[in-house]
């Protein structure tokens, strides 16, 4: 069995630090190989590129833009009426992914529209998700990358959200039928709306592109007080033969005393929480 490989996501960790370029050299400082980053569009591709490069590290995920932030949209592969905006973003998050090497891309489903019954909308909603993924497989495949599906918890994260349970997304993807779409599973979205996470990880793993992890119900580190057993959740993703990356995804809390303080077994490093943080 392979160790488990980590990714640091910048958008959280080293909050101290003001850019993502300055968060990457950070992580590789740090002993992390990967790293990960929601948005990376306010800064120029190749200087993060540069940026990784410099720290040792290889960029393994980002997300498509988030839309409109002053109308409240997180993303927009399954918002009616913007369909043209999901692709136009697509384009930029490919650019993006191709300058960082990034292999893989979230892409993000968005929200119920406000005013919107979930249920009478969850139709059409669903359609033009399955039409944007199409279109999308098609665009990542001419550049040999991966579009993953992240369901985010509606009981505390984001009751909006769309996609929001790892049965819905996985019933989408088999209906999209593509092998260079797949799951991604933050456990802590998963645990919050289904629990079940034995039962779920080992069936929905073989779909799974990448995975992160966070503490319920507070979102901190691994080793932070709360419901979930990382040491028997680490070891069962070994069990079960995992090859991706575990990318950290919480808020950390503040240890001065103990700055690189480690999570066991998985040796993940601590920092305080990110103002940016976000993105699933």
């Amino acid at each position: 069995m392979a160790p488990l490989r980590f990714s640091a996501n910048v958008s959280w960790l080293f909050p101290e630090l003001p850019g993502l370029p300055e968060r990457l050299q950070a992580a590789g400082r740090a002993g992390f190989e990967a790293a990960e980053v929601a948005w990376p569009y306010a800064e120029p591709p190749q200087a993060l590129a540069s940026a990784a490069r410099a720290a040792g590290l290889r960029l393994v995920l980002i997300n498509t833009p988030r839309g409109d932030q002053e109308k409240g949209e997180m993303g927009l592969g399954a918002v009616p009426g913007r369909q043209a905006a999901f692709r136009e973003g697509l384009e930029q998050a490919v650019l993006y992914a191709k300058a960082l090497g990034c292999p893989r891309i979230h892409l993000m489903a968005g929200r119920v529209p406000l005013g919107a019954d979930r249920a009478a909308v969850k139709a059409e909603m669903e359609t033009v998700f399955l039409e944007n993924l199409r279109h999308a497989a098609g665009v990542l495949a001419q550049e040999n990358l991966v579009g993953l599906l992240e369901p985010i918890n509606t009981r505390i994260t984001d009751p909006q959200y769309f996609l929001d349970t790892p049965q819905q997304a996985a019933a989408i993807l088999q209906k999209v039928g593509r092998p260079n779409l797949q799951l991604q599973m933050d456990v802590f979205h998963w645990q919050i709306m289904d629990g079940n996470l034995t039962g779920n990880i080992r069936k929905f793993l073989p779909i799974v592109g990448h995975v992160q992890v966070a503490q319920v119900p507070d979102r901190g580190e691994p080793g932070s007080s709360g419901e979930l057993d990382f040491s028997y959740l680490f070891q069962l993703l070994e069990d079960e033969g995992y090859q991706g990356f575990v990318g950290c995804e919480y808020r950390p809390q503040a240890v001065p005393s103990h700055p690189r303080a480690q999570c066991p077994p998985s040796g993940i490093l601590l920092r305080r929480r990110s103002p940016d943080s976000g993105g699933g």
